[in-house]
């Protein structure tokens, strides 16, 4: 499934299905077993978060489309966001667990193109678009990339994304086809970043200092798109997060932890931690981190890495753990600004940016969440 982000409010049920059919075991045992991923980022906009369900969250606006699929005569209203994106879901998935025994929404995450030429060029420097029409050219940023009376999406507005991650025993189709079955994948918006997450309860700093943190995660611990399993009394989970820029791309700003949890009323709560960032900068009074700074020179379609980190890790605590409640948390990864491929199409063209078209971003790693349940 993708392009949850434009289904007014259809891709995630908590009540009724599309056709009115309330929801029942048979819907979500059936939707656990023939949906173990979500595609959190494409070529139509980003659907991890959106900044109206996750106002506290500084990078939930992300590539936003805000409208209905591919339909602007349809008006996209507030209430339909919180069926469409995957954190929410993620979320509304613990509490259907509580009411069916089975979570219908516990998916990983990855990363595709919705490309429709068979080209998986989607980097900004070497973006070839979704179709023939959004291919390289100097009309491409103006021409929408779909009409209807009331409106268009604009070709500027086309995202660059993305690609998966799967963490394989081996390179051959039944190895990673079993690692797409156990979730232990991960989603970019476009950049290589390598980036593994695991859970346990006795990681330790000296973990990482092996420099063979997988190893260890293994052995002590869970990977991305497992589940925690609960042990007694209320030491609270420790995680084991690394990540590695894309050879040659930017470097990394930071990594987040996302936790999202169900309190004893039923009710889905969220946080996002900053973990791991890039020296010279602290969080201030209020816990809030300063941005990594901004290099990009839009006129030359050109960045440096003089800022941010070629590699960010840590072993990380929770610091707010109940035991008795359930939780899922996974990790993102942010990049340094960088400049979207409307930047370079200028700079190559030598014509304008239309007014209003968002210039730069901070490309992103979304993993898999590992799950907690008392």
């Amino acid at each position: 499934a993708h392009n949850g982000n434009l289904s007014n409010g259809l891709m995630f049920p908590v009540d009724k299905q599309y056709t009115g059919r309330r929801l029942d075991r048979e819907y979500v045992e059936s939707r656990a077993r023939w949906e173990p991923m979500y595609e959190i980022t494409q070529i139509k906009g980003d659907g991890e978060a959106h900044h109206f369900l996750s106002p506290e969250d500084a990078f939930a606006d992300y590539e936003t489309w805000d409208a209905g699929n591919l339909d602007l005569s349809q008006a996209k209203t507030n209430d339909m966001l919180q069926y469409e994106y995957a954190r929410e879901a993620l979320k509304n998935g613990l509490a259907l667990e509580k009411k069916f025994g089975t979570n219908p929404y516990k998916f990983g995450l990855i990363g595709s193109t919705d490309s429709h030429t068979a080209l998986s060029a989607v980097e900004e420097e070497n973006f070839f678009g979704k179709a023939t029409n959004a291919e390289p050219s100097p009309r491409r940023m103006q021409h929408p990339f779909t009409k209807t009376e009331n409106g268009s999406f604009q070709g500027y507005e086309l995202v660059a994304s993305g690609y998966t991650g799967v963490w394989a025993e081996d390179n051959t189709r039944e190895a990673i086809w079993d690692a797409m079955a156990r979730k232990e994948v991960y989603g970019t918006t476009g950049p290589r970043i390598m980036v593994r997450f695991f859970g346990g309860w006795n990681f330790t700093a000296d973990d990482l200092n092996s420099r063979s943190p997988a190893f260890r995660g293994y052995e002590k611990g869970v990977p991305m798109g497992s589940d925690l399993t609960a042990r007694k009394g209320g030491q609270a989970p420790t995680f084991m997060v690394y990540a590695l820029r894309d050879a040659i791309g930017a470097n990394l700003d930071r990594i987040q932890i996302v936790k999202g949890w169900l309190d004893s009323k039923g009710k889905t709560h969220e946080r996002v931690y900053d973990v791991a960032w890039s020296v010279g900068r602290s969080p201030d009074a209020n816990g809030q981190l300063p941005p990594v700074g901004n290099t990009v020179n839009v006129q030359a379609a050109n960045w440096t890495n003089t800022i941010g980190a070629s590699e960010l890790a840590t072993v990380w605590t929770d610091p707010e753990f109940d035991p008795e409640q359930s939780a899922f948390y996974y990790a993102r990864v942010l990049e340094i600004p960088t400049p979207r491929w409307i930047v370079y199409d200028a700079f190559r063209f030598g014509i304008e940016i239309p007014k209003g078209a968002q210039t730069t971003h901070q490309e992103r790693a979304y993993t898999s969440p590992i799950w907690y349940a008392p």
